[in-house]
């Protein structure tokens, strides 16, 4: 209407998670006060003076259409969710699982490959999987009987080699045959009725092509991805999870970062990326049912009904393009709500739309009611439609300009409602999610818009959409570094309860707090001690961190940091200078360790030996610091972490060197000697005939300041234990050891009885699968008049003084 103003902020520059998908459509569906309840006639329990009785009548008839209509989407879920599940549990594949039988299999795709995350078990890395969701179309049983179905099953193609990128390059609808074990699900009540780990060899055998609808959405995806090979490592990562949900190029620790700072909404596809395509085709918001509407439909002259029609084809693209995930099928089935309303002159409230958009959806797939991202996905736009608008209300009352109060009050609002169901998740809450949503969204909208530009042009222009990749890896590459430094400060996150009772006090402690906000902005003195106060627990200045918390004591010479079942430990070698012996299992986690200790210099990461529990934490201790070299053992076992540490260390520009026998090294006031492996008979030679990595591992006999003598032993097994005992030199009493192997039961009490420690410690992981430590081995060294302090239950154990002054702090 000429006049009328919009309100701004309506899409992705806004401010609104990208979690929002009817919330995009606030515009097109109407806006409270001109479409809401003031505009409805028959509101329910209104009395109409003079007409008690009717009222009454209306009231009920009213309550009774709500009641009937619950029960109607109740019962109708539940047959769908019954048929549904008797679907998956039909035909003879459930059965074959549970027998854990070999069968040959005719399987159709059904998404796209992704690469299961790397993980550690025990002392080795995971292999490399791939997993494709797919269904079986026919099965031989091993029997020969073969049985056409149609049953939903997760394919694991494990170290897949030189062929990772055939695997990689298969797209939903193609067909293929596969030979493999079936095993039933990780839980019940899945919609998979199996899991068939597939043993073919080579590259994967295709019966049948993919349709040419997802071969032209391949076409696209693939286009954006080779428009972004040139772009730093965050961008290229990123821009194609931030367009179209492709995050196979996220590397593990940028996903956690985004997931430290609650912005993993931002590589799920949703309402804000339908909004933004509507957008240019159909204009601003409130301008679809006018003559004066804007946008590219009018300008080619397309009718409104043609608009909507057209919409409609853009809409199913879009689900095609960025593959049917929970928040991409409900931000395109508000979306259809809303086309269908602009198509036909009816426009709803935006609850409704939303309401409606989640009952069709669950009708259509009931497993979604069980997805945890679905729950968030209605959750955050529910919040952007009800609590957003009046917090932001709220606080342009009190002053705040329009734009920022929109954009604090749709983050709040979003993180306010998902906390308690990524606390049931996670065990966790993230104080930094307010800050880095706000600083991250103004980089969404252009991110987004030039990414789908270079999708679009990709197949055509490939110069061109490397050129608007490369302005789009810009904001990209900021979104990338507001997670990595948000992630990074010590109170990112704080540990919450888990499970539903945790939830259940998170929400009761934001509902109390959202009801005592008024009465503390009333108090602005309050408030500033409050955000002043958040600040510090966030930031942790090392000073005020260590008088409040005690940690790291003063004079601190030794550190075994707490890295779950692993290994990881620090020299104190200096003012923010320390000698990194093995680095864990988890980059996070000894990176914390190392930040909480103030180190920034390392002059050298000593690598005992190359399990993974030692090893591929290395990441976390060269981040961000400034590392002289690696130093490592002599024996290349397991070879696939030794290339690990190679590679890593090559990304990093850090050099390698490896131990050599009997030499001596001193950085500051620390100094130690290689006692193992040994050179010689007995030595590096019976290591590689017998005794494996374990007994390959660097053993260091260290003076620390003050006279403090330490002894780490790595993973020495009894032999090479014993072998240390009756070396060349007679081996010292020491003030601290650290107990070979995590405290197994494999140890050498002449070496015990040798050194008697005055402390002994062991680094394990709390409820480890391997019984470590052993109860023989604590009570050893009890007997031997040794302190012991463990990771599991102590947590991280710094040592300071020597002697008399002796003393270990755990940080439990």
């Amino acid at each position: 209407m000429p006049g009328q103003t919009e309100p701004p902020g309506r899409f992705g520059h806004s401010g609104r998670p990208k979690s929002s998908g009817c919330s995009g459509w606030s515009g097109w569906l109407g806006r409270s006060g001109r479409f809401g309840p003031s505009a409805r006639s028959g509101q329910l329990g209104r009395t109409q003076p003079g007409q008690p009785g009717r009222s009454r009548r209306a009231a009920r008839t009213g309550w009774a259409v709500v009641v009937g209509a619950v029960l109607l989407c109740a019962a109708a879920g539940g047959a769908s969710a019954g048929l549904h599940g008797a679907d998956v549990r039909r035909g003879p594949v459930p059965g074959l699982a549970q027998e854990h039988a070999r069968v040959g299999a005719e399987v159709r795709v059904t998404s796209d490959p992704r690469p299961a995350r790397p993980g550690v078990r025990g002392s080795h890395s995971t292999p490399a999987t791939l997993l494709i969701n797919a269904d079986i179309t026919e099965v031989a049983a091993p029997d020969g009987r073969r049985t056409r179905v149609r049953t939903p099953v997760l394919l694991m193609m494990v170290s897949p080699g030189d062929d990772r990128a055939a695997w990689q390059g298969l797209l939903p609808s193609t067909r293929l045959r596969v030979d493999g074990h079936l095993s039933p699900p990780a839980h019940q009540g899945e919609r998979l009725a199996a899991v068939l780990r597939v043993e073919s060899e080579g590259p994967p055998r295709i019966t049948g092509n993919p349709t040419a609808v997802q071969r032209a959405a391949g076409s696209l995806r693939s286009g954006l991805r080779e428009a972004t090979d040139g772009l730093d490592a965050d961008a290229r990562a990123l821009l194609p999870g931030l367009v179209v949900g492709d995050t196979s190029r996220v590397p593990p620790d940028l996903h956690d970062a985004f997931r430290a700072t609650d912005l993993t909404h931002l590589l799920a596809v949703s309402g804000a990326n339908l909004s933004i395509l509507l957008f240019l085709l159909i204009g601003p918001p409130g301008s679809a049912l006018h003559s004066e509407r804007r946008g590219l439909a009018p300008k080619l002259g397309i009718s409104l009904r043609g608009t909507a029609l057209l919409g409609g084809a853009v809409t199913l693209a879009f689900i095609v393009v960025c593959r049917p995930e929970p928040s991409v099928l409900r931000a395109a089935a508000c979306g259809l709500i809303t086309l269908l309303a602009i198509g036909t002159g009816r426009r709803r409230s935006l609850i409704p739309a939303l309401a409606a958009a989640v009952v069709l959806l669950v009708l259509y797939d009931p497993w979604l009611a069980r997805s945890y991202g679905f729950l968030l996905s209605v959750l955050a736009t529910g919040a952007l439609l009800t609590l957003a608008p009046r917090w932001s209300a709220a606080l342009q009352r009190r002053g705040m300009p329009g734009r920022l109060a929109e954009v604090l009050a749709a983050a709040a609002a979003a993180q306010a409602v998902c906390a308690p169901v990524v606390v049931v998740l996670a065990s966790r809450i993230s104080l930094v999610a307010i800050p880095c949503n706000l600083l991250a969204e103004f980089a969404v909208a252009p991110a987004t818009v030039l990414g789908f530009a270079a999708l679009a042009v990709a197949p055509a222009a490939p110069p061109v959409a490397e050129l608007l990749a490369r302005i789009a890896g810009w904001p990209a590459g900021w979104i990338a570094w507001v997670a990595r430094t948000g992630a990074d400060l010590p109170g990112a996150e704080a540990p919450w309860p888990g499970g539903w009772a945790g939830a259940a006090l998170l929400a009761g402690l934001t509902v109390l707090a959202v009801l005592l906000a008024p009465r503390f902005a009333r108090h602005p003195w309050l408030c500033a001690a409050a955000a002043l106060l958040l600040v510090l627990v966030v930031v942790r200045p090392a000073p005020l961190a260590r008088v409040v918390t005690g940690w790291p004591p003063p004079g601190w010479a030794f550190a075994l940091c707490d890295v779950g079942q692993g290994d990881a430990m620090v020299l104190a070698a200096g003012e923010g200078t320390g000698v990194v012996v093995d680095a864990g299992p988890d980059p996070r986690s000894v990176d914390r360790c190392l930040r909480d200790l103030g180190v920034t210099r390392v002059p050298l990461v000593v690598l005992t030996h190359f399990h993974a529990d030692h090893v591929r934490g290395l990441s976390g201790v060269l981040r961000g610091r400034a590392v002289g070299a690696i130093q490592t053992t002599s024996l290349d076992e397991p070879p696939e972490q030794a290339a690990f540490v190679r590679r890593t260390a090559a990304e990093a520009r850090v050099g390698t060197v490896r131990a050599a026998p009997g030499e001596r090294r001193r950085a500051g006031p620390v100094e130690w000697q290689v006692l193992w492996p040994r050179a010689g008979p007995g030595g590096v030679a019976a290591v590689k005939g017998g005794g494996g990595p374990n007994d390959s591992s660097v053993t260091l006999y260290v003076k620390a300041a003050g006279g403090l003598t330490l002894l780490l032993l790595g993973d020495l097994e009894p032999p090479a234990q014993r072998g240390l005992l009756h070396g060349p030199a007679e081996l010292p009493r020491v003030d601290v050891l650290k107990v070979a192997h995590h405290g197994s039961a494999f140890q050498d009490t002449g070496l015990l009885d040798r050194v008697r420690p005055r402390l002994a410690l062991i680094s394990c992981g709390a409820d480890n699968p391997y019984g470590h430590p052993s109860p023989r081995t604590v009570d050893a060294l009890r007997a031997a008049g040794a302190r012991v302090l463990r990771t599991d239950t102590d947590g991280a154990v710094a040592v300071t003084g020597a002697g008399r002054e002796l003393r270990a702090v755990g940080r439990s």
